[in-house]
């Protein structure tokens, strides 16, 4: 069994601003377990454990829904949390740019992989980068105030040419992320 997830990943300049981010939104000295910035990447799809003879085929259904999908620009847009921002329990920075080719590609998406019996999502998709999870509710006003207070950020789009097929190995120090599959688009 692989415990995967098909993402897009982003690229090395945009992940120095997550962690800037993070830094800014860590003075609230709130109980967040921060997602390292080297993991941080826009999911399509979490899996969970699927057999090994499985993921050439879940590789394919991804290929055929991708190629119709030309490169997209995205752009990270200013942070929010889920289920909202007095609220905080996950912290994201929100993604803006080719939005809506990015959520016809995930429908699409969405519709090959129930076709090989893995269930939608059975939420809207909301683009976000997921920056840390609330483990408490330690500090959670002062994160909630802090995140109202951040300003948009003004960072170059970037384009995504590609979507990651990738094996999540967990372990006390994290989780390990390492590419399976590499999927084009357009």
């Amino acid at each position: 069994m692989i415990r995967a997830f098909l993402a897009i990943e982003l690229p090395a300049a945009l992940r120095v601003g997550l962690a800037q981010v993070q830094e800014e939104l860590k003075k609230s000295r709130a109980d967040v377990r921060w997602v390292a910035p080297g993991n941080i990447h826009l999911t399509l799809k979490f899996f969970g454990n699927v057999p090994d003879d499985e993921i050439e085929a879940l590789a394919q259904a991804a290929r055929e829904a991708a190629a119709e999908t030309a490169p997209l620009q995205l752009q990270a847009t200013s942070t929010g949390a889920f289920p909202s921002p007095n609220a905080p329990r996950v912290v994201w920075l929100g993604l803006g740019g080719d939005i809506i080719p990015l959520t016809q590609l995930f429908y699409r998406l969405e519709k090959a992989f129930a076709a090989l019996g893995y269930p939608p999502e059975g939420r809207a998709f909301n683009p976000h980068l997921t920056l840390g999870r609330v483990k408490s509710p330690a500090n959670r006003e002062r994160l909630a105030r802090l995140l109202a207070k951040l300003p948009p950020v003004d960072w170059p789009p970037f384009e995504v040419k590609e979507l990651i097929l990738f094996q999540s190995v967990l372990s006390p120090q994290g989780s390990k992320y390492t590419p399976l599959k590499v999927i084009p688009l357009g």
